[in-house]
């Protein structure tokens, strides 16, 4: 077990001795029963606090079938999901699913949002590619699927040939693959096939599950629904690794949120899933904070990814932490969350033409136009694109390797970043991936 993997555990077991202390302290002396209440997500728990009577969809899980459920209340059932529903309820309903002994858990159809150099040399991708190692191969992704939940992939020439198949979740109707800009040059981080900014695995293939709109916003059930597809599909499409550029506050424990548990039916079903720790690093003013990892990336089968800045060169002497980053330990849970730190300031990657990026920060086009542009962009989703890539170079090399021992290879041959702190060298744990070491110890290994 990984040195992070023994301090997560070691975290929460003392948060667990100390809530059972607690409860045991705090037991009522009352002989009856307390009658039963289904487990709510922060969100859900604030508006019934406020008493809002608004209408809104929520996430329900229970012991009985949700047509009953929904039946008894006189919800919409908006969407059937893999585990539970989507339904549509006002302030009343919510209140009356709340007390209902056969709903287990309830949570916010809440918005998630995306979290928007010389990367492959830095990580050592183009030595991977070229196979400097005697004994070693050379790789590049091929055969290796990866699916992007994100708002789409642009018809772009450095992309031609890397997308296998595209499934829209949002029940719209875009003018353009990707109107919003950010699935597109995640996308290109992955598998662009471009010579002068190529990929970090430009063999692998894509599969575009849209999920987040033309605004870069999108509803959890949609992401669900999209990574529920992918496990459904991965025999299809090979699809080995799912890469969530996106998430959404922390409302409730991993084990209760709908879109941790989707992650982990992924992991279960053997595909990594790549998320992005999210970009909640500091306030407004310049401040630290503490816990701002986003949902799913606080799940524990989920590979979290933080951002560093290599100040555009290849030497590992002058990285740091990106100061946005997102960094543990989680809230609610307190797991040292991420594992992983990759580069993720100012990434240049494809464009999609037309998009929001475009139109709204011209000044970041590098070059080209007309649907063969690139675009500087920074952020953890970038950084989570670059382990996604990355994670290919390894499973063509090893594709025996499960989720698990991705992630533990990923971890055991990155390097220190240098002054990054206590807490962030301990929940951020090592610096950028070292691809070589990581195809040496497989060479080695098979």
């Amino acid at each position: 077990m990984s040195r992070v993997s023994v301090r997560a555990l070691s975290c929460r077991s003392l948060f667990l001795t100390l809530s059972i202390a607690l409860l045991a302290i705090g037991l009522p002396a009352a002989a009856g029963a307390q009658p039963r209440h289904a487990r709510l997500s922060r969100d859900l728990s604030d508006r019934l606090a406020k008493g809002d009577p608004a209408g809104s969809s929520v996430i329900v899980t229970g012991t009985v079938p949700v047509e009953t459920i929904a039946a008894r209340y006189g919800a919409r059932i908006l969407r059937v999901l893999r585990r539970g529903a989507v339904l549509e309820v006002n302030g009343g309903q919510l209140d009356a699913l709340s007390r209902d002994a056969e709903v287990d858990h309830l949570s916010g159809d809440v918005p998630v949002h995306r979290m928007a150099a010389e990367t492959t040399a830095a990580i050592g991708a183009d030595q991977v590619w070229r196979g400097v190692l005697s004994g070693s191969g050379k790789y590049n992704g091929a055969g290796i699927g990866i699916a992007v939940v994100d708002s789409g992939i642009a018809h772009a020439p450095s992309l031609n040939g890397r997308v296998l198949a595209s499934v829209d979740f949002t029940g719209t109707k875009p003018k353009r693959a990707d109107e919003y800009g950010h699935g597109t040059a995640v996308a290109g981080i992955i598998a662009s096939t471009s010579a002068s900014y190529p990929g970090v695995a430009p063999g692998a293939s894509l599969v575009n599950l849209r999920a987040l709109g033309s605004d870069g916003s999108g509803a959890t059930s949609d992401v669900i629904a999209a990574i529920d597809w992918a496990v459904e599909h991965r025999a299809q499409y090979n699809l080995r690794i799912i890469n969530l550029s996106l998430g959404h506050p922390v409302f409730e424990p991993a084990v209760d949120d709908p879109l941790c548990q989707a992650v982990q039916r992924a992991v279960d079903a053997g595909v990594l899933v790549v998320a992005a720790a999210g970009n909640f690093g500091k306030t407004a003013d310049g401040r630290p904070i503490i816990g701002g990892v986003v949902s799913p990336g606080n799940a524990a089968a989920a590979l979290t990814v933080g951002a560093l800045n290599t100040r555009g060169t290849v030497q590992r002497s002058d990285d740091k932490m990106a100061t946005y980053s997102s960094r543990g330990p989680t809230m609610i849970d307190g797991v040292l969350k991420p594992e992983l730190v990759a580069p993720g300031n100012r990434i240049i990657s494809t464009s999609s033409n037309r998009s929001y990026f475009e139109a709204e920060y011209p000044e970041r086009l590098i070059e080209g136009a007309g649907g063969n542009g690139f675009i500087e962009m920074s952020g953890t989703s970038m950084s989570a694109a670059v382990v996604s890539g990355a994670a290919a170079l390894l499973l063509e090399a090893g594709p025996g390797l499960t989720p698990r021992e991705v992630k533990l290879l990923l971890q055991v041959t990155s390097s220190q970043v240098a002054g990054a702190g206590l807490i962030a060298a301990v929940s951020l744990l090592v610096g950028a991936v070292t691809l070589v070491s990581a195809v040496a110890l497989i060479s080695a290994g098979s």
